[in-house]
């Protein structure tokens, strides 16, 4: 389709990688964020090769290549005496398998790559203060209605404005995202504070009853990120990360050997975050009309097979390439349902089973044959750049 203006809600790695691909391809975009400033949100997020095409598709490689980490190998552990279970091998293997690298690298580094390459393509495309109060749309386009007044009319609008998304909330009914059970601690500690050992291999996980412990470098390798989850009832806490303590993480995971310990002892104390952990039961479609959904919006994810930022990539680009097969909104967004929805919800749920496998297999039992990541379930094999739409 020609001339198309795409209004896209929420200017997150989803959001952003939509508008990129299709300003790469002439398409005017529109994007509208809630927030008043963009701020370094998050920590280190893990990309399989499925998301790293897409990026080096889309023109940043080079970002991954100086501010990412390609880890040579990983490991899963034992959380009572650090012994490895399963051996990973990652780095050249993994370009050999899939044609693109297996990547770490802290989400505002590839956030402000991707706000960056948007506003090259068009320093007035990205609005921010711009939170959505509602949309109406007919047979010519679909308008949108903001909180501080102001309006937008375009011919299709994306809801990338993640797990309590107001474009979902408005095709689909309010509905609370589902407390998974788990509470998850975040943080960053400076390379130079931890002992060598403690940093082989590269990247590592442990594992023991209720809880689940994962670290890896980031940020040219100058920081150690870490997310450790543990298993509870219940989440009371407002916000999607609150100031945590280090002694209260310590003594959650009082029962992991010192190597892993040491790594949450050398926190420094501003850098300790805690969230409930949410996601959604997955929906058989996305969309009504000229509006559909992409990323948490649309599928939720938990963390535990680290595919979360890849799958708002890989929705970004096959979004953007359907829109521009199509011969209208209506076929384009039928194509990108028949080629994501089936994919999406298959990774919700095998997340949600690992997040069990990882949390209540006895370590003495977990092998290679119990193991589950992108490689064992054939989830880095996937090329948004040319599946079919």
């Amino acid at each position: 389709m020609e001339r198309l203006h795409v209004l896209i809600i929420g200017a997150g790695i989803g959001g952003l990688t939509t508008a990129l691909a299709l300003q790469r391809r002439g398409t005017r975009v529109s994007i509208y964020e809630q927030v008043a400033a963009l701020s370094e949100v998050g920590a280190g997020l893990t990309l399989a090769s499925n998301g790293t095409v897409i990026l080096q598709h889309l023109g940043l490689g080079a970002v991954l290549d100086d501010l990412g980490v390609v880890p040579g190998r990983g490991a899963v552990k034992d959380y009572r005496n650090g012994r490895i279970l399963v051996d990973i091998p990652r780095g050249s293997t993994q370009v050999e398998r899939f044609g693109a690298p297996y990547c770490q690298i802290h989400r505002n580094d590839l956030h402000q790559a991707l706000v960056a390459a948007v506003q090259s393509a068009d320093r007035n495309c990205l609005h921010l203060g711009c939170s959505l109060e509602d949309f109406g749309q007919d047979e010519q386009g679909v308008t949108a209605v903001f909180a501080n007044g102001r309006t937008a009319r375009g011919d299709v609008l994306i809801g990338c404005d993640g797990i309590r998304s107001t474009v979902r909330a408005r095709l689909f009914g309010s509905e609370d995202p589902r407390f998974t059970g788990y509470v998850a601690w975040r943080g960053l500690v400076p390379i130079e504070r931890l002992a060598a050992s403690a940093l082989v291999p590269d990247s590592a996980v442990w594992i023991g009853p209720g809880h689940f412990l994962t670290r890896y470098k980031i940020r040219r390798g100058q920081l150690l990120n870490y997310v450790a989850m543990a298993r509870t009832s219940t989440w009371v806490e407002e916000g999607w990360a609150v100031r945590s303590t280090v002694e209260s993480l310590l003594s959650e995971f009082r029962d992991f050997e010192p190597g892993a310990r040491s790594i949450l002892m050398a926190t420094p104390p501003e850098q300790c975050f805690k969230w409930g952990i949410f996601d959604r039961d997955p929906l058989p479609s996305w969309t009504t009309g000229r509006v559909t959904l992409l990323g948490d919006a649309a599928h939720p994810t938990t963390p535990f097979l680290g595919q979360g930022a890849a799958l708002a990539l890989e929705d970004g680009l096959v979004l953007a390439r359907a829109l521009l097969a199509a011969g209208s909104v209506t076929e384009a967004l039928a194509r990108y349902e028949r080629a994501r929805v089936a994919r999406a919800n298959f990774v919700l749920l095998a997340s949600r089973e690992n997040g069990i496998n990882l949390t209540t297999t006895d370590p003495d039992r977990y092998d290679e044959a119990t193991h589950r990541n992108e490689e064992s379930l054939d989830l880095a094999s996937y090329n948004a750049v040319t599946v079919p739409v």
